[in-house]
């Protein structure tokens, strides 16, 4: 069995994920290809995550591609998390995983609605109805908050409360509710934000106006080998239990995809993993580099065993849910975290020994990432020990 080490692992990245310098790119596109998906939990992440690996871009030039151009879209996918993908990814996302969410999430939030007792009749009739009228709302609005589209459908305003007799049961409206099942299931798109790139109060718009030249559907199961072939591209060799972390699918779904393509049993340092049978070649390692990548950033998110190069720096850098916090990176290594502070300095902290060039290189990124954010303010919205300590 062929032995790829973290090393290798590590140049990969480093190529792979655009944060070398020679492998940085003017395209925002083309860097979120790079990662099949970019993270965007957090509004601010994703474009922060596109600044770590680009060159001369700007967040103007991300907003033009996400709202203007709309060659990126932001959807809800794999494991419930919230990305930006590339837009002609939409049907492979579409159908290997959305379809299934909003399965899912119709599922749950019919039984939250059953149990609470405040309609009458079929429940999943009357939901139908509340999601075909918001849907109508936006046709005729073209774009629309929640808050808004709750004016027009009254019905979003059904308050529900899903914890009731507990200490922290707090009733709460359906909006969120109907706009994630529309937006799983690719009838509404999440718009341009009321607020600057870090801004969470999004518009929606139907899908009709946002990509009048629509997609074509893809089966479920084509859509899966299509989605692991980009992954393991992207971040192989990895073991398969990363693979399925992060797609969320079950083992019997992730197998049955990898099935379907052609690939290499690897050891990675005494871990079995995997990897595309004609990607077996060494890559070399590039240029001495460092990056300031953000909270959630796609990197760190794109595996779920990160001793390889995270190191000992996790109880600094995550928080208890398993978010990670603002990092340093050198060499394809975690090596420290940072927080942009109020006035807007950029403070880190190195939780290892570096060389007088790393330190060198990282003081060019802190600079970078200073000018990224102007003017913008942006807190992380899982806010790790490190993180809370450099800005107290």
């Amino acid at each position: 069995m062929l032995s790829i080490d973290s090393a290798q692992r590590r140049a990969r990245l480093a190529t792979r994920h655009r944060l070398a310098p020679s492998a940085r790119s003017t395209d925002p596109v083309e860097i979120a290809r790079s990662m099949v998906v970019l993270h965007a939990t957090d509004p601010a992440t994703v474009f922060l995550s596109v600044g770590a690996r680009s060159t001369d871009l700007t967040p103007a030039d991300m907003e033009k591609a996400l709202y203007d151009d709309r060659a990126l879209i932001r959807m809800l996918a794999m494991r419930r998390t919230m990305f930006v993908a590339p837009t002609e990814l939409l049907p492979v996302l579409q159908a290997s995983t959305c379809d299934a969410l909003a399965h899912k999430q119709r599922r749950t939030y019919g039984r939250y609605i059953e149990q609470a007792g405040v309609i009458d009749g079929d429940v999943a009739t009357w939901l139908a109805e509340v999601e075909a009228q918001t849907h109508a709302a936006l046709l005729t609005r073209g774009a629309a908050t929640g808050v808004a589209l709750s004016k027009d459908v009254p019905r979003l305003r059904t308050q529900i409360d899903t914890a009731p007799g507990k200490s922290y049961s707090k009733p709460t409206s359906i909006t969120t509710w109907v706009l994630v099942v529309l937006g799983a299931e690719g009838r509404i798109v999440r718009g341009r934000p009321n607020g600057g790139w870090s801004s969470s109060q999004y518009t929606w718009a139907p899908v009709e106006t946002w990509l009048p030249q629509g997609f074509s559907p893809l089966p479920a199961a084509q859509a899966r080998v299509e989605l692991v072939r980009q992954w393991l591209y992207a971040f192989g060799p990895a073991p398969i239990t990363d693979l399925k972390w992060w797609t969320g699918w079950t083992l019997g779904e992730v197998r049955k995809a990898l099935a379907e393509l052609d690939t290499a049993d690897v050891d990675l340092d005494g871990t079995p993993g995997i990897v595309l049978a004609d990607d077996l070649d060494t890559v070399a390692a590039p240029e001495p580099w460092a990056a300031l990548l953000p909270a959630l950033d796609p990197t760190p998110m794109g595996w779920q065993s990160r001793d390889w190069f995270l190191g000992p720096h996790a109880p600094a850098l995550f928080d208890t849910n398993g978010n990670i916090g603002p990092s340093i990176w050198a060499d394809g290594r975690i090596v420290g975290g940072w927080a942009q502070r109020p006035d807007g300095e950029i403070a880190t902290r190195l939780l290892e020994e570096v060389g007088a060039d790393t330190r060198k290189l990282i003081d060019a990124e802190i600079d970078r990432t200073t000018t990224w954010f102007g003017d913008v303010r942006a807190i992380p919205r899982f806010r790790t020990p490190l993180q809370r300590e450099l800005t107290a």
